[in-house]
């Protein structure tokens, strides 16, 4: 999916979506610039942090320096080190303080950023389209934004905190060296750069190994919260020891992945322990030699002898901070390049919040497929006149759903329009079409959230009262008040702790407080009992009126009494018109009809008689008819 829209002509964004960089470097790079200045002020402190850090064995060279020179009289030996005292003194605090003080910027900026960085990923992930999101795991995603959120945090913190005190290191070792022998200077300033870019080219080499294991630690949390979300039917599918396999599987590919990249790290490290002992050895024994031919001072030979170990004990960490960093910036790819892609449907430039006044839908010649070779509508119009209640019906796969998710713009045709009251949905807002349509689907979703807070959800700023009344003509009010805590209690993820039939009702309720002009159920009852069906039908019925309806049903004796019955099949309307007149013409609505086993339609045509009159058996013996 990323490569194909890679390709795309464009790079389009939702309006309101946040315009980030769709590559990591720029990515990065747009988020830093918004905290520029705090940036700025860590690198300086850093700098001068690791500044009096490497400076130390300076000071101390300079003590001894000052203890060889002076006369055997240790009385006064404070005396004659007072200054490179007071220089060692000074960079000691100032280790400290400097080091502290880009400490407590870190601390206080990086929670912030990083959280900055969640809100703007969500706010573009929000724009994706129907397509996108039923084709990724929720919780991949979700773990995405918060890997690439930590990714960018944590790069920064390496490159400020760890990176530039080593090139500092560096530039300090090197001036102070010179200043005792400029060769020596030479010596570690070419291992130095020999050492980094080597560490620098084998951990780009392992890149690919980290984006690889980070990915596979991506899909693993996928898979686990998508299996934890359906524990119930794990259970009630006895297939608890199966899931458990399942996760295993996934878990022996993420370890190949892990180890993968483990064992290449392995080797670089083994290739900057054995580089830096060549330039502990090396130093030690080049030292030695120039203080022996009275080349450098004692105090020069300490400084020198120090400053390797520094050096040393800093080249050691470097492989494990490359892998670090990398590991980073392969979380930071992974998050851009499957969040930051280009939207699919969007708001075009001078879209406007047109106003439903009357509900009218019209199809013209509308042309979609879900993608090449496989059609749903081809030349495809239809009229639904405002205040039309309308049932959908035939088998599935006729094009029912497809129907109605064109209506809401999950999906936007090849050519044609769909109009609402003349006027093109492509040139209405998306938030503006959908907050004027009420749609109660098959299976509803609640959120983790107290009961009147789902209910509300239908409209904001509606008091508890008007979310009290909604639920009761939902049939809701009377099993909310038996819950210990009633309105106030949460429903758990998904709605997990209500049945199917309170779900539906809440859902019913959420709609009936929307109050939108046009209103779609999609077997909007099919999880109730037959009597709070009849009940919640005669409240759906009143809230109907003066609304544009469209209702999807299986079970036919839900729609018999609506105006108007459009029959689908294999993507065209082959019947229209009322249950009574598509009765008497005999044809296929009739032959639906008369197909219907428990009150539902099989799932597919089959023209062989018997085995249709077995599968109609078969359902009333399941449904214990």
């Amino acid at each position: 999916m990323t490569k194909k829209f890679r390709k795309s002509k464009s790079f389009q964004r939702a309006a309101d979506a946040p315009n980030l960089p769709n590559t990591p470097f720029r990515f990065i790079c747009y988020f830093v610039n918004q905290f520029r200045w705090w940036y700025v002020a860590m690198v300086l402190l850093e700098a001068i942090h690791a500044t009096c850090g490497i400076m130390l064995p300076y000071a101390i060279g300079e003590i001894v320096r000052s203890v060889t020179r002076s006369p055997d009289n240790s009385k006064h030996i404070f005396d004659v080190v007072s200054q490179p005292l007071m220089l060692f003194t000074a960079l000691s605090v100032g280790e400290v303080v400097f080091g502290r003080s880009a400490g407590l910027l870190q601390t206080i900026l990086h929670p912030i950023h990083r959280q900055h960085i969640v809100r703007s990923l969500y706010a573009y992930l929000q724009h994706h389209s129907h397509r996108y999101l039923s084709s990724s795991f929720a919780g991949a995603l979700a773990h995405r934004i918060g890997e690439t959120s930590l990714g960018v945090t944590q790069t920064m913190q390496m490159l400020i905190t760890e990176f530039l005190s080593v090139i500092v290191m560096y530039i300090v070792s090197a001036i102070l060296l010179y200043r005792a022998y400029p060769p020596l200077a030479a010596f570690v300033g070419v291992w130095a750069v020999l050492f980094i870019s080597i560490s620098f080219w084998l951990a780009t080499r392992c890149r690919i190994h980290s984006q690889k294991a980070a990915a596979a630690r991506s899909e693993t949390t996928g898979i686990i919260v998508d299996t934890v979300t359906n524990l119930i039917s794990t259970r009630l599918f006895a297939r608890l020891g199966f899931e458990r396999r399942y996760l295993n599987e996934q878990l022996r590919r993420e370890l190949k992945e892990v180890r993968k990249s483990n064992w290449y790290s392995e080797r670089i490290r083994w290739f900057q322990f054995i580089s830096a002992a060549i330039l502990k050895i090396g130093i030690l024994y080049y030292s030695l030699s120039l203080w022996s031919q009275g080349k450098i001072a004692t105090a020069d030979f300490v400084v020198a002898t120090s400053l390797s170990l520094l050096i040393i004990s800093e080249a050691r960490n470097l492989s494990r901070r490359f892998l670090e960093l990398f590991e980073h910036i392969g979380n930071i790819i992974n998050g851009v390049s499957i969040i930051v892609q280009p939207h699919e449907l969007i708001d075009r430039d001078k879209a406007i919040a047109h106003p439903i006044a009357q509900g009218k839908i019209e199809f013209r010649q509308v042309y979609f497929s879900y993608s090449a070779g496989k059609k749903v509508f081809e030349n495809l119009s239809v009229a639904i006149q405002p205040g039309q209640r309308v049932g959908l019906v035939g088998f599935s796969g006729s094009g029912k759903s497809t129907f109605v998710n064109l209506i809401l713009r999950l999906f936007d045709p090849q050519s044609g329009q769909i109009l609402i009251d003349g006027f093109d949905i492509q040139d209405m807002k998306q938030d503006a079409l959908h907050a004027q349509i009420g749609l109660i689907p098959q299976d509803p979703s609640l959120f983790h959230r107290t009961l009147i807070e789902n209910i509300r959800y239908g409209r904001i700023d509606a008091t508890d009262e008007e979310a009290i009344e909604a639920a009761r003509k939902a049939y809701a009010h009377d099993f909310i008040v038996q819950i210990q805590e009633n309105y106030h209690s949460l429903v758990g993820e998904r709605g997990v702790k209500l049945s199917g039939g309170q779900r539906q009702r809440i859902a019913i309720a959420r709609v009936i407080l929307k109050d939108a002009p046009i209103l779609i159920l999609d077997e909007a009852t099919s999880s109730l009992d037959s009597i709070t069906e009849k009940a919640i039908q005669d409240t759906l019925d009143s809230a109907m009126n003066g609304k544009t309806v469209i209702v999807v049903a299986h079970r036919l004796s839900t729609i018999a009494h609506l105006d108007r019955i459009l029959v689908f099949d294999q993507g065209r309307i082959v019947e229209d018109g009322t249950h009574s007149k598509l009765l008497a013409l005999g044809g296929a609505y009739y032959r639906l009809w008369k197909m219907q086993a428990g009150g539902f339609l099989p799932v597919e045509a089959n023209n062989n008689e018997e085995e249709f009159r077995s599968q109609k058996k078969e359902v009333r013996i399941n449904l214990g008819t």
